[in-house]
């Protein structure tokens, strides 16, 4: 059964950060490309950062220069550090694990950035 926890969303002051970890089970990690996606409210659900098993990264325009994807195979996890936060940042975050004939999302962790 593959499950994926997502940890360390909150309420940050404009201009700060946040550090987003997700623990995924029940896949083989190292191999497995992973991503963030965010769903902003009344909005549609977009992708954030996605980060291959050969560890290369891919930003979303609205993100680049101030959010970082990372993986560490060792411990199974993956991180969204998220810098010079926005408003328009707030959103619930999702943590995918992207499999060749499914993508597996965890639950969200909500994000709010208040001016």
């Amino acid at each position: 059964q593959v499950q994926l926890v997502e940890s360390g969303g909150g309420l940050v002051q404009a201009g700060g950060s946040l550090k987003l970890s997700c623990a995924p089970s029940g896949i083989r990690f190292s191999t497995t490309p992973m991503s963030w996606y965010r769903q902003p409210p009344g909005k549609q659900r977009e992708m954030v950062a996605t980060i291959s098993s050969g560890s290369i990264t891919k930003y979303a325009d609205s993100v680049k220069g101030r959010f970082t994807i990372s993986r560490d195979n060792a411990k199974n996890t993956v991180e969204l550090q998220m810098s010079n936060l926005r408003p328009e940042d707030t959103a619930v975050y999702y943590c995918t694990a992207d499999l060749l004939l499914r993508q597996y999302w965890g639950q969200g962790t909500q994000v709010t950035v208040s001016s």
